[in-house]
C-alpha cells in the first residue's frame, strides 16, 4: 500500500461540459493551498476549461499534460484529451458535450486501472444522451460494475447518515421483483464490508427497511417483508452481522431512531434520498474508490455563476478518507500478528536465538 504521507492522486471526470461540471470543478479547486492536501488530475481540455474559468472569474493555473502518470503534486494537472477548441453551448447537451463525457470517463477509469490515479471522482453526466451515442449504461455504476466485472452498491454518504439502495435506476413497477433474500444477503455483506473496511466501523450496525407502507403491516399491505426481507436478515444475524429489521420507511428517518445505526440499506432510490440535503454517492464493493456528487447536469443554471460546489468538494474529500482508511485496513490486515511455531515436546521455542534457550 502506499506510505502514510503519500498525497492521494484524485482522477477527475467532467462530466457534461454543457452543464456544471467544469464550474463545479473549478470551484471546488480555486483555493490555491487545495493541492497541499491531494493532487488533482482532470480528464477534459484545457481550451474548454480556460474558456469557462474565464466566464465565472476564477483564477486557476492548469498543468497540462498528454497522460494522467506525468501528473505533478502541488499543480491541477488537466489531462489534454482535446487540443481544438470545443464548441460551448452551455445549458444544452450537444453530441460534441456528450462525446467528451464519455472519453473523460473511459480515461479517467483507464488511468485508475492502471493505478496512476489513486481514486476517482465523476462529475454529473446526461445519461440519455450517452445512451444515444452508444454508451451501454443507465448510469456510472453499471459502467463501473461491467468495467471491474464486479457487482457494486450505489451507498449515498454524508458524516451523520449513510444510505445504500438495494435496486438502481429502474421504474417502481419493477423494484419488487427486482429484490430477492439472496440478493439483500449479498448487499448486507458487502455494506458490512465496506463499513468495516473504508469507514472504519469495526462492528457496523445496519438497518433494513421494508419495502411496502408500514414495512408490509404484518401481510396486509405486501409479503415481501415477510416472505423476503425477514428471512434474509435472520440468516445474517445468526452468522454474527448486526443486522436489524425491516422498518417502515415513512417514519425512520428520525434522528432519534436513525443514529442508532452505522449505515441503512433502503429497498429503492427514493426511499434512501428522501432524507438528505447534500450528499456524496459512493460506489461501494469495488475494488476501486470512486464517488460523485448527488445532482445532476443542472442545465437550467449552467453558465450563470450559481452552481454550488459543495457537494462535490465532499465527494473529493471522501473519497480521499476512503482511499486513507482502505489502505489502513489492508496494511492492518497484512501485518496481522501470527501464531508462532512452537515445539511443545521438549520445551524449545524454535523463533529465539539458542543462546538464549534454557
Amino acid at each position: 500500500m502506499h506510505p502514510k504521507n503519500h498525497k492521494v492522486r484524485v482522477g477527475i471526470s467532467i462530466g457534461d461540459f454543457n452543464g456544471i461540471g467544469p464550474e463545479i470543478i473549478m470551484k471546488s479547486l480555486k483555493d490555491k493551498a487545495i493541492t497541499d492536501f491531494f493532487t488533482p488530475v482532470i480528464f477534459g481540455s484545457g481550451k474548454l476549461f480556460t474558456y469557462q474559468k474565464n466566464i465565472f472569474k476564477l483564477n486557476l493555473t492548469f498543468n497540462y499534460i498528454t497522460e494522467a502518470s506525468q501528473a505533478q503534486g502541488g499543480k491541477l494537472n488537466m489531462v489534454n484529451l482535446v487540443k481544438d477548441n470545443s464548441n460551448v453551448e452551455l445549458g444544452t447537451p450537444t453530441e460534441e458535450s456528450t462525446k467528451m463525457a464519455i472519453d473523460s470517463l473511459e480515461a479517467a477509469t483507464e488511468a485508475l486501472v492502471k493505478g496512476d490515479i489513486d481514486v476517482l471522482v465523476t462529475a454529473p453526466i446526461n445519461k440519455d444522451e450517452m445512451v444515444k451515442m452508444g454508451f451501454k449504461h443507465a448510469g456510472h455504476t453499471g459502467y463501473f460494475e461491467e468495467k471491474f466485472n464486479k457487482k457494486g452498491l450505489m451507498f449515498l454518504v454524508t458524516e451523520d447518515l449513510k444510505v445504500a439502495v438495494s435496486t438502481h435506476h429502474i421504474p417502481i413497477v419493477q423494484v419488487a421483483e427486482n429484490i430477492s433474500k439472496e440478493k439483500i444477503k449479498k448487499q448486507i455483506k458487502m455494506l458490512n464490508q465496506t463499513l468495516i473496511e473504508d469507514f472504519s466501523i469495526s462492528k457496523p450496525k445496519i438497518a433494513v427497511l421494508g419495502l411496502n407502507p408500514h414495512a408490509g403491516d404484518g401481510g396486509v399491505i405486501g409479503n415481501e417483508e415477510i416472505e423476503i426481507i425477514s428471512p434474509a436478515i435472520r440468516e445474517l444475524s445468526d452468522n454474527g452481522i448486526l443486522a436489524f429489521g425491516p422498518f417502515p420507511a415513512d417514519s425512520f428517518f428520525q434522528p432519534e431512531k436513525y443514529k442508532n445505526f452505522d449505515a441503512v440499506l433502503a429497498m429503492y432510490h427514493d426511499q434512501g434520498l428522501a432524507p438528505f440535503k447534500t450528499i456524496v454517492n459512493y460506489t461501494a464493493g469495488l475494488p476501486f474508490i470512486r464517488t460523485s456528487p448527488d445532482h445532476g447536469t443542472a442545465y437550467d443554471i449552467a453558465g450563470k455563476n450559481l452552481a454550488d460546489e459543495q457537494s462535490f468538494t465532499e465527494a473529493i474529500f471522501t473519497a480521499i478518507k476512503i482511499f486513507k482508511n482502505r489502505s489502513e485496513y489492508h496494511d492492518l490486515m497484512e501485518n496481522r500478528l501470527r501464531p508462532r511455531k512452537m515445539t511443545v515436546d521438549n520445551g524449545v521455542d524454535e523463533d529465539l536465538p539458542e543462546e538464549t534457550q534454557a
